[in-house]
C-alpha cells in the first residue's frame, strides 16, 4: 500500500507539539515563562484539513497554556496535554469518535510517539526525528518541524482524499 492509499483513509489527524507543531526548541524568559513559535502555514493547513472533514487532535506529553491557546485559535476540540501514554489517549479519542486506528493519522518526532506511530493508519514524522522514529513512519516530511511539516502532511492527506484542489480553488477565484 502506498502513501496515498494510507492517507486517503485518515478521518482523524493527531499531532505532537514540540518538534512537530514547533521547531522543538524550548524558550524561557528570565521570569521562567515558556513560549513557543507556531507556523501560520501549518495552522492554515490544519484549518483546511478540518474543513475537508478530518477531525484534528493534539496529543502531547507536556502541558502548556500556549498550546491550549493555539488549539483554541485553530478550533481544535481534541486536546490531550500532559499525556504519559499517547497510545491510550489515541485509543480513548478513537472510541469517542467511533473510529479505528486504521482511520487515524499521527505525526510525531520522538520515541514517546512510537506506540502510536507503529499502529496508526498513516504515520508521519519530520527529518530531524531520530532514525528509529523515521523507520516507523510511513511518510517523512521534507519540511522541518515548526517550519511547514504539518502543512505538508495536511496537503498529502487532502491530495489523497481529493479535497486539496477544492480547498485551494477559493483562493484562485
Amino acid at each position: 500500500m502506498d502513501i496515498s492509499d494510507k492517507a486517503k483513509h485518515v478521518r482523524l489527524a493527531a499531532f505532537d507539539v514540540d518538534g512537530v507543531l514547533t521547531d522543538g526548541a524550548l524558550y524561557y524568559t528570565d521570569a521562567g515563562e515558556e513560549f513557543k513559535a507556531f507556523n501560520v502555514q501549518d495552522g492554515h493547513g490544519i484549518k483546511m484539513l478540518q474543513e475537508s472533514g478530518v477531525a484534528i487532535a493534539i496529543i502531547t506529553s507536556r502541558s502548556s497554556k500556549l498550546v491550549a491557546n493555539r488549539a483554541r485559535n485553530l478550533g481544535i476540540d481534541h486536546l490531550y496535554q500532559g499525556v504519559e501514554n499517547k497510545l491510550d489517549a489515541m485509543n480513548e479519542l478513537l472510541t469517542k469518535l467511533g473510529l479505528t486506528l486504521a482511520e487515524a493519522g499521527y505525526m510525531g518526532d520522538d520515541v514517546i510517539d512510537l506506540p502510536v506511530l507503529r499502529r496508526c493508519g498513516f504515520a508521519a514524522s519530520v527529518p530531524e526525528a531520530p532514525a528509529l522514529v523515521r523507520q516507523h513512519a510511513h511518510y517523512i516530511t521534507r519540511a522541518r518541524g515548526g517550519h511547514g511539516a504539518v502543512r505538508e502532511y495536511c496537503e498529502v492527506v487532502m491530495h489523497a482524499q481529493d479535497t486539496l484542489d477544492a480547498a485551494l480553488a477559493r483562493y484562485l477565484a
